[in-house]
């Protein structure tokens, strides 16, 4: 049965979200870079290859499923922040919008009766509960440590959401 044309530009759509994602994440890292923040870098380099990986899901799911596939045009990233605070409340808006969008497209799945894109799109659906509560914890932590923390931040970046290498 063939994916019906307006779920197609929805996943199309959706990859290009987990491209713009890849590419904030990887500005966000840089940021955090020459800030001094080694364990804040590493972090959020390895959130940009993870939203990369995302992006290549769509792209092989379009694929498998006779696409066509169509990359959108991307918006530029934000090349810098005010504080950590705004870099992470950033992250944390991004992914709440992710999950916002990935939730449509499966309501739309629902609605064309899509049952192989439905059972596709459910892993993205688990994966938004840790990358938001990811997100949400690290906000947390920030503002509680402030500024004048983030030496703190870095370690408990280190300590808790240490990227496995």
């Amino acid at each position: 049965m063939p994916v019906e044309p307006v779920v197609v530009d929805a996943l199309n759509a959706q990859m290009g979200r987990e491209l713009e994602a890849h590419l904030q994440y990887l500005s966000i890292s840089s940021w955090f870079d020459a800030e001094g923040l080694p364990e804040l870098t590493k972090f959020f380099a390895a959130q940009a290859a993870e939203e990369h990986e995302h992006a290549m899901k769509f792209l092989t799911y379009l694929q498998d499923i006779g696409g066509p596939v169509v990359i959108p045009a991307l918006a530029a990233p934000k090349p810098g922040f005010e504080s950590a605070e705004e870099a992470v409340a950033a992250s944390l808006e991004w992914e709440e919008a992710v999950t916002a969008s990935i939730h449509r497209i499966v309501d739309l799945a629902t609605e064309h009766r899509d049952h192989a894109t439905q059972v596709f799109l459910q892993w993205f659906v688990t994966e938004q509960v840790e990358e938001v509560a990811t997100m949400g914890e690290l906000l947390q932590v920030t503002r509680r440590a402030g500024e004048g923390g983030l030496l703190l931040v870095d370690d408990y970046v280190a300590r808790s959401l240490a990227v496995a290498e």
